[in-house]
């Protein structure tokens, strides 16, 4: 595989639309780089001699470089439905994000049903309307006839939430410690002052007659 990269080329496997053939293959980069830029998730390729129609079923990057280093190809049928994941694309400022709230996006993408030719590049959500405590669910996404929802309609893929207030930090008062530190000043205090007594205490000698 080190090599074929090396070469310009990236490995896959191509797997038949009903999953009981794969075939191994090698793919040119700029070809591969070309699909990928394309409007259209649909791609004619040919693998083991044979042009075939199909969808990318997954990815591989490199961790470092995000080069491609594999793909897996999923072959159709154009007159037969197909489950695909679609992007979803943020419309709009949420009006609650103006008044301090933040967005938070649950879903990236969302799974459709549809003929190939029928496969949206995106999906557009205008999240303008939405106030802090609000959110967004799959079911409210108005979709064309020719699509069907596959991602659960209770889903919810955007919502604006409160931001979280940073709690101060109170250092710790060990009562106990400043209690005896306390004890402590006080039996000090009362020491000095016993000492300062002392000397009165001593009786003076008084001067005696002598004999």
């Amino acid at each position: 595989r080190k090599r074929a990269l090396n070469e310009g080329k990236v490995p896959g496997v191509y797997y038949s639309h009903d999953s009981k053939e794969s075939t191994s293959f090698y793919i040119n980069k700029t070809e591969l780089s070309h699909a990928k830029k394309a409007d259209t998730q649909i791609f004619n390729i040919s693998v083991g001699g044979k042009d075939r129609n199909v969808l990318f079923k997954s990815i591989q990057y490199h961790p470092v470089t995000d080069e491609i280093i594999h793909i897996d190809l999923y072959g159709i049928k154009m007159d037969q439905l197909v489950s695909v994941n679609v992007t979803i694309n943020i419309l709009g400022t949420a009006k609650g994000i103006i008044e301090g709230g933040i967005l938070v996006q649950n879903l990236n993408e969302i799974e459709l049903e549809c003929l190939p030719m029928d496969i949206p590049n995106s999906i557009d959500i205008d999240v303008s309307h939405l106030d802090i405590g609000d959110s967004f669910r799959c079911e409210e996404i108005e979709l064309d006839e020719k699509l069907n929802m596959k991602t659960p309609e209770d889903q919810i893929i955007i919502s604006v939430t409160v931001p979280m207030k940073e709690e101060e930090i109170v250092p710790e008062i060990d009562e106990d410690a400043e209690l005896l530190d306390g004890e402590d000043a006080e039996e000090g205090a009362e020491g000095e002052e016993g000492d300062k007594e002392a000397p009165s205490e001593q009786s003076k000698e008084e001067p005696g007659v002598k004999d």
